[in-house]
């Protein structure tokens, strides 16, 4: 049988009963379709992962200094050195010890038994970058400078939740917070902390007053970089703090974006992906089920084939050809609407859709591959009738 005749039983065979065909072919453009939005929108949602990572998260980094029995690892002037670092939009170095993180503090010296008056807040020295690292603003006042820091002046800059334990809610009558028997003026109060959260119930003193604390030396430097640079400073910032002992400081980095977006795609694929294996599964058993259910209603035909001549190869091949066609079908009009829904779903959340020109050439490949699988066993039933108990 030439291949032309072939093809054109095949067609004619498929669309003998094309409401069969369109119902059968049905299961395999789910599987399809399901398959072409998985994979083009995990890659659409890992690309806008990247496009749209979020800043505050990639740009920040930490140096954590561990306690050094001799000389400090970090002094309290090595942010001037960090600053000036390309990339470094601020910084601050903080000193914390376990002894000032349970401090008693109360807002005034009267001891009322009928409330509450001490708070037990944690007690941090800072450096005048806090605001700026810690990526909040002053709510109230200002924070402290260089000369209440070299006039050793004793003063406070206490969090938004600590100001509201402690009751203080205006600054024009320069209240002041008892931490021990030492009275300290409150000149501020932050707030809106989008990074580093639990320093909004703590209370900042300067360096040099925070010594009788036991906050001598600086345990942890916050560093704010350009989008983009946070791998270069992360690289750079031991050697500008501690040129000597740079190896002894832990840096802490933001992951990289291109990790995330790869994590979010296998996430996305991984939960999909067996959905639309199953969908396959579903359109190749119904293939398979109205192909012999075909071969069953035109066994006479069969038979009249094999009587004229036909051998046991044509008539397998043209049954595995209608199955094949019907699964080529499945695939093109599966893969259009996986084309057509990511590119849609992209512009309703303007997205810029990301999509694998191989993966549309591929689907409707997989689509006829299914069908020929399908077809399989229905063909080679068809292929072993006889031509006398068929006619009979």
């Amino acid at each position: 049988m030439h291949v032309r005749d072939l093809l054109g039983e095949a067609v004619a065979g498929m669309l003998a009963r094309p409401v069969r065909s369109a119902l059968t072919t049905l299961g395999t453009v789910l599987g399809i379709t399901t398959l072409v939005i998985t994979l083009g929108v995990a890659a659409t949602a890992g690309n806008q992962i990247v496009g749209r990572f979020d800043a505050l998260v990639a740009t920040a980094v930490t140096v954590e200094v561990p306690e050094s029995p001799n000389t400090p690892l970090v002094e309290w002037d090595a942010i001037d050195r960090l600053t000036r670092l390309r990339g470094v939009e601020s910084a601050a170095a903080l000193a914390e010890s376990d002894d000032s993180a349970n401090l008693a503090v109360r807002s005034n010296d009267i001891v009322d038994p009928t409330r509450v008056t001490t708070q037990s807040l944690t007690v941090l020295a800072a450096t005048t970058g806090l605001p700026e690292a810690a990526r909040g603003r002053m709510v109230q006042g200002r924070f402290y400078d260089l000369g209440h820091i070299e006039r050793r002046d004793r003063v406070a800059v206490i969090g938004d939740q600590a100001a509201k334990l402690l009751g203080v809610g205006r600054l024009d009558r320069a209240p002041a917070i008892f931490i021990g028997k030492h009275a300290y003026t409150v000149i501020g109060i932050l707030g809106d902390l989008r990074r580093e959260r639990n320093l909004s119930t703590a209370v900042f003193v300067p360096p040099t007053v925070g010594r009788q604390f036991g906050l001598r030396d600086v345990t942890r430097v916050l560093v704010n970089t350009s989008l983009g640079a946070a791998d270069l400073v992360a690289r750079q910032a031991p050697t500008a703090l501690s040129p000597g002992n740079g190896d002894m400081l832990q840096v802490i980095a933001p992951p990289s974006p291109t990790r995330a977006r790869d994590q979010a795609q296998d996430d996305v694929n991984a939960l999909f992906l067996i959905l639309g294996l199953v969908s396959l599964v579903v359109g190749a058993v119904g293939i398979a089920n109205v192909t012999l259910v075909t071969v069953m209603e035109r066994v006479p035909e069969i038979g009249l084939r094999r009587s004229l001549g036909a051998a046991r190869r044509h008539i397998a091949a043209q049954f595995l050809l209608e199955s094949t066609l019907i699964g080529l079908a499945g695939g093109v009009i599966g893969a259009s609407l996986g084309v057509v829904t990511v590119v849609a779903v992209s512009a309703a959340k303007q997205w810029t859709p990301l999509l694998d020109v191989r993966l549309a050439v591929a689907a409707p490949v997989a689509g006829a591959l299914v069908g020929l699988l399908a077809g399989l066993y229905p063909a080679l039933r068809a292929a072993r009738m006889e031509p006398v108990d068929a006619l009979r």
